[in-house]
């Protein structure tokens, strides 16, 4: 197998044709490792690497962009010499904690996991229920149950993470073992949908049962016991205790309530800076216009990735954009509101969204520990007084002249969860205030439209990352012997793919002490 990269492909371009052209060959097989666009110029253009089935002593014309395929293979290995004792315990079904569960039942050593959600099918219908009548399940919702926050998102894989042992491969490659579509393993910007992603994770528990793991939904860590340093047993639904001496804690950023009890226990944590801000919604046609020109429809929604620096210093960017998809109600708190964005694959909504943020530290909130889960706290409480419960609205012009909306105008609200309108200036400090505006009539300059004044800011983003970080060492186990906090909830992780590679950090560290 050869590997061919810098291949440029012209929109209505054959791909298998380019490659001939190259090789100076007619019959061979190719597979893709690599595609993304590339609309720098006028002639908007597809580019791929590829691997092709022949040795480069079949090639008549040589180049650097030509060489053999390199081996790209996740290894997973067992070393441990300690025999396990109990079952390894996880708490959280989003990507680390599926991903630890996975692997550690693939390989024999019959781990639980708990989640104090419910199941994807029930959870669907439980977050419907909740967007139409706003009655909210404080313990299963768009953060809370299996698969995670994710599940109710854009479904992006991003990331850059520098992935020497293919660990990234590894998790595109189980996704599409379970049901995902096979271009997520060589898009630039690889994109499952929520709608498809409930199917893997799903396929994934059923899986991970048939291996030998239990799956316990409905099943909320409540306090953890801890003797002479090391963890002892737990508590789950304040009543039932499990002996444990292997907790790995996967629990999303928003378990504000385990944050606390965390604490209580000793468990070593700090605070962090994070984002805040709002979600800002266009219409999916001006967005991909503006950045592909008139050839838009013959390519995906396009996504943009924006940043600046305000005149006050002020970091402010774009997060979790969704090109054709939803604004959300991911509220997981009584009486506090908060939003995310979600696609479904298809991505075919007419709106597009994304996050814009202004970064917080403790200059801002103060130093300490709980002082960033405070600062969300009160800033979502303020959204749902805003809204009178639902989401808070608001037309971009209308938030420069410091006025309520009164009407719609021609970019459309396009919601899971009803809205109402409201003055957002009320709702954030006035630096914030300052930053969102700024930041927004910059970003006219880099796609044309941007600050539309009929473009909608709704509130509150506020959960982009964990408002804490809790201590693990070079072992990744934290001051408390047997647990090993993972993924975004502890502070290690920023989305589903880095979530699920640092799960996959912390089975390989498990299997290296322990066989089952």
């Amino acid at each position: 197998m050869i590997r061919i990269r810098n291949i440029k492909v012209n929109l209505d371009g054959d791909l298998k044709r380019e490659i001939s052209k190259l090789l100076k060959v007619n019959d061979f097989n190719f597979k893709i490792v690599k595609r993304s666009v590339d609309a720098r110029k006028k002639n908007v253009s597809l580019i791929y690497t590829v691997d092709v089935d022949c040795s480069l002593s079949d090639v008549k014309k040589l180049t650097d962009l030509i060489t053999d395929t390199p081996i790209e293979e996740y290894k997973f290995n067992v070393t441990g010499g300690i025999k396990q004792k109990k079952s390894p315990i996880i708490v959280g079904a989003g990507p680390s904690g599926l991903f630890i569960t996975y692997l550690l039942s693939l390989n024999g050593y019959n781990p639980v996991l708990i989640e104090r959600g419910e199941d994807v099918d029930s959870r669907v219908k439980t977050i419907e229920k909740f967007w139409k009548t706003n009655n909210l399940n404080v313990e299963s919702n768009v953060q809370f149950g299996e698969g995670g926050a994710g599940t109710f998102s854009d479904g992006k894989l991003n990331t850059l993470v520098n992935d020497k042992e293919f660990r990234k491969k590894f998790v595109l490659e189980t996704f599409v073992k379970f049901g995902a579509n096979e271009d997520i393993l060589y898009d630039a910007h690889p994109h499952i949908g929520t709608d498809i992603l409930r199917t893997v994770v799903k396929n994934m528990r059923e899986e991970i049962i048939r291996l030998g793991g239990t799956v316990r939904f409905n099943t909320k860590l409540t306090n953890i016991n801890v003797d002479n340093g090391s963890i002892k047993s737990i508590e789950v639904n304040n009543s039932e205790i499990i002996e444990c001496d292997s907790l790995f804690l996967c629990i999303g950023h928003s378990a504000r309530d385990t944050f606390y009890m965390l604490n209580d226990i000793g468990l070593e944590m700090s605070n962090k800076p994070f984002a805040v801000g709002v979600r800002i919604i266009h219409n999916e046609e001006d967005i991909s216009k503006s950045m592909y020109g008139d050839v838009y429809k013959k390519l995906e929604p396009a996504s943009y990735k924006l940043t600046y620096n305000t005149s006050e210093k002020r970091g402010v960017y774009s997060f979790c954009m969704c090109p054709g998809g939803y604004v959300v109600n991911a509220s997981s708190e009584q009486n506090r509101l908060c939003i995310n964005g979600m696609s479904d694959n298809k991505r075919d909504s007419g709106a597009s969204n994304s996050a814009i943020v202004v970064t917080v530290d403790k200059d801002d909130f103060g130093t300490e520990l709980f002082s960033g889960v405070k600062f969300q706290r009160e800033l979502e409480e303020k959204a749902f007084e805003l809204g009178n419960g639902l989401i808070p609205l608001q037309r971009f012009e209308d938030y420069n002249n410091n006025l309520i909306s009164d009407h719609i105008g021609r970019i459309k609200p396009i919601t899971k969860g009803e809205y109402n309108f409201a003055n957002l200036n009320e709702l954030f400090p006035e630096f914030i205030n300052n930053s969102l505006k700024e930041a927004i009539n910059y970003f006219e300059t880099k796609i044309k439209g941007y600050s539309d004044p009929d473009s909608l800011l709704l509130g509150i983003e506020a959960r982009t990352s964990s408002p804490i970080k809790m201590f693990r060492d070079e072992c990744l186990e934290a001051n408390i012997k047997g647990i090993y906090p993972t993924g975004e909830g502890a502070g290690y992780a920023g989305g589903i793919t880095t979530a699920a590679i640092d799960g996959i950090k912390q089975a390989e560290n498990y299997v290296s002490i322990y066989r089952p």
